[in-house]
């Protein structure tokens, strides 16, 4: 079974995850300890997405987030370099695309929303996939951004990092069809920037007004972001 590196190859990635496709909702719930549940929650109370409006879920895996934004009205599709993710998925009665998240099979300004749950940090250039999205994305559009980041708090970050982020690694491996590839995901996660980091990197790739909230004393972030609107000529 193969495992990704850092350098993040796109074939490497996908291939990792086609491998965990078939039982990676429910690893992802037992190395959570169920939280995921309560940070989708989050995320969609963010991202709003309301009827008549069309989402782009991106690195969405199986649909399980896409399902979940879709519940208030919106029109949500699923993107995902994965077959194997979205083949795991079909289930779930979303509409889904093959997508490579530096190169997206849209026009200009076709959603009115796009949002990333724990996948940004598997891209292999998140400053052009920032940029390739923020195209797609029709200006006054939104982005919406939910990915493990870095506690505050530094008795709380000793603990994630030394202990907590060990467990939930390990809770992965044993519940999981490839266990290697878990050793792929807390190093991602150990290297993956703080939340001011990213809000930069965000703003820096044509995105403006970022703010972020912080869930499970900042283990994970919620980030938020706008396309500035177009200037009159």
């Amino acid at each position: 079974m193969s495992r990704a590196n850092l350098d993040k190859d796109p074939h490497e990635v996908a291939a990792m995850f086609d491998g965990v496709a078939a039982g990676y909702d429910r690893a992802n719930s037992f190395m959570t300890f169920g939280f995921d549940r309560r940070w989708r929650t989050a995320t969609a109370r963010v991202l709003d997405a309301r009827p008549g409006e069309k989402v782009l879920d991106l690195a969405a895996g199986t649909g399980v987030s896409t399902s979940e934004y879709a519940r208030g009205g919106a029109w949500c599709l699923a993107a995902d370099f994965s077959f194997g993710m979205l083949t795991s998925g079909k289930h779930r009665g979303v509409p889904m695309v093959a997508a490579d998240a530096l190169h997206l099979p849209f026009a200009d300004n076709s959603f009115d929303a796009a949002t990333i749950s724990f996948g940004i940090r598997n891209f292999v250039d998140t400053k052009a996939a920032l940029t390739e999205i923020a195209r797609v994305v029709r200006p006054g559009g939104r982005l919406v951004i939910c990915e493990v980041s870095t506690p505050a708090f530094g008795p709380i970050r000793f603990l994630y990092r030394k202990f907590i982020l060990r467990a939930m690694t390990l809770v992965g491996r044993l519940t999981s069809s490839n266990p290697a590839a878990y050793g792929y995901l807390a190093e991602s996660m150990l290297t993956w920037p703080d939340q001011r980091t990213l809000a930069e990197m965000i703003a820096s790739s044509g995105w403006s007004d970022v703010e972020w909230l912080n869930l499970t004393f900042g283990a994970v972030a919620i980030h938020r972001a706008t396309k500035p609107a177009e200037k009159a000529p």
